[in-house]
């Protein structure tokens, strides 16, 4: 059997610039001027990236406003909308981990390494209920993390990176 095609919502994850515009709209409405400004990528640029993130229903757009007698799109990303991203293969999740790993290399390059942080991995056994437990938690960090995000500079904030990846394994054969 042929390998699956990756939904157009995932293809539109695949690209690294592309989880960058999702945080930084996450909550902040941007028009692609301003989001080339904050990333200092060119506005046709971002605009592309803005339209394929748009048409596979990962960003809103809120509004359009006049500029120069052209009009500019401002969109948002609603961190809901990653529920649309549901990978259905192995495949699919090596994809989605394969950018989610070049974008963490990319913001651990501008760690800053004085401040506290945390960093857990396992591969281990656990109760059902713990399990059940851990993926509520976080769901609610992510929540939390999603509705405090502010707009970039603003006064008080500080620039974090999260990256949650949390999944169920096969049961090993014993050998």
């Amino acid at each position: 059997m042929p390998p699956q095609e990756p939904t157009e919502e995932l293809r539109a994850l695949a690209h690294p610039l592309r989880l960058r515009l999702l945080s930084l709209l996450t909550n902040q409405p941007m028009s692609a001027a301003e989001a080339a400004r904050e990333l200092g990528e060119s506005q046709a640029n971002l605009s592309y990236h803005l339209r394929r993130l748009h048409a596979a229903g990962l960003l809103e757009l809120v509004e359009e406003v006049s500029v120069r007698g052209g009009q500019a799109k401002r969109y948002r990303h609603d961190p809901q909308s990653g529920s649309k991203v549901a990978p259905s293969t192995v495949e699919e999740h090596q994809l989605m981990v394969s950018a989610l790993a070049a974008e963490l290399r990319r913001r651990t390059a501008q760690r800053a390494l004085a401040a506290r942080s945390a960093t857990t991995d396992a591969e281990l056994w656990v109760d059902p209920a713990v399990w059940a437990e851990a993926l509520a938690r976080a769901g609610e960090l992510g929540v939390l993390l999603h509705d405090a995000a502010q707009r970039p500079h603003a006064p008080g904030a500080v620039r974090v990176s999260a990256t949650m990846v949390l999944f169920q394994l096969h049961e090993e054969t014993a050998k």
